[in-house]
């Protein structure tokens, strides 16, 4: 049996033409990605190597001092250390937050109320005007706690059985607690399109069979979003590294402009570096918790799949005995004859 060759045919002009339509539109996004992200980051690390001076006459001065930006930052500057863990338990602790208070109120919005469009502005709002120096303002005069709440004696509860840096994260959380719940307006408006694309008919099918509306939100709505919920949860991880009140990015640009042998912009990249590791390390435990296991139904498909293709495989397999048993046995009658 001979093999037939299939001829590849080769794509028309108008499909040559999209093709290079799709290369034109994400061209803006690779000038962005080589020219903004992945050359700053190399500058950036070939930075964390070297001691940099500025010198009025020579310029920029580089020293090449290998890892041990890195070594002061762990050995000799503790201010450092002690933001990292603040930080690390606050997002810890904020994200999930976050996240639920948006889902609730996406929940909420998405429900048959009216004037649904200007309680979407007034949640989205604070996203707009909550930014740059209007935050520090606001923070300033307090309106990022709530007024009649006791911080004090949250910090003496919590650090009574928790450790220093928890108890403390904690209670940053609880009084900056109106501050965290300005971030939830992207989120709200992504929960808010996840909601919008579920089928209806789930909900009556499920109610028909005697399901609660508790019973749903647990084996509709939040198997159907959890993609979304990650994706938020990454959002306000990224969106909490790099805000103005963050104390490490503030450490960052004082540490950058510094003299001495602990500053200047070969060791404030160094300290950038050990940041954007710690952040995708966030990162990552929030999608390994949210991500899960596959449903029970994706896992049969995939082994079904997988038998089928063994048995591919097989019937492959022998089709090429045959055809070679076969080529033997013309070959015997052919000696015969």
């Amino acid at each position: 049996m001979k093999k037939q060759k299939i001829k590849k045919v080769k794509p028309g002009r108008l499909k040559r033409r999209e093709n290079m339509m799709g290369y034109v539109f994400i061209l803006p996004w690779l000038i962005g990605l080589f020219g903004l992200v992945l050359y700053p980051l190399c500058q950036s690390f070939k930075y964390s190597l070297n001691r940099i001076v500025m010198n009025p006459v020579l310029g920029r001065v580089m020293t090449f001092q290998g890892i041990d930006n890195f070594r002061k930052i762990f050995l000799e500057d503790p201010d450092f250390i002690v933001q990292l863990q603040g930080y690390l338990w606050q997002t810890l602790l904020a994200v999930p937050v976050i996240v639920a208070f948006a889902l609730i109120l996406a929940i909420m919005l998405n429900g048959n109320i009216r004037l649904k469009g200007f309680f979407r502005l007034i949640f989205f709002l604070p996203v707009i005007i909550a930014s740059g120096p209007v935050m520090n303002q606001l923070i300033g005069q307090g309106a990022a706690s709530i007024p009649m709440m006791n911080v004090q004696m949250i910090t003496g509860v919590f650090g009574s059985f928790l450790p220093k840096v928890v108890a403390d994260a904690v209670t940053n959380v609880f009084s900056n607690i109106i501050m965290f719940l300005w971030y939830s307006g992207v989120q709200i408006l992504i929960f808010l399109a996840a909601l919008q694309k579920i089928d209806s008919s789930l909900y009556e099918a499920a109610k028909i069979d005697g399901g609660s509306a508790w019973e749903c939100f647990w084996k509709i709505t939040i198997p159907t979003i959890k993609p979304m919920m990650l994706l938020n949860a990454v959002y306000t991880v990224i969106f909490m590294s790099n805000i103005e009140t963050n104390g490490i990015i503030t450490l960052i640009k004082t540490r950058m402009f510094s003299s001495g042998m602990s500053g200047g912009y070969g060791y404030a990249s160094a300290m950038a570096w050990c940041y954007s590791i710690v952040v995708t390390l966030i990162v990552v435990v929030f999608a390994a918790v949210l991500m899960g296991r596959k449903d029970i139904y994706e896992r049969r498909a995939r082994k079904h799949r997988r038998e089928m293709r063994k048995q591919q495989r097989l019937a492959k397999k022998f089709r090429r005995r045959g055809a070679r048993n076969e080529r033997r046995n013309a070959k015997k009658a052919k000696k015969a004859a």
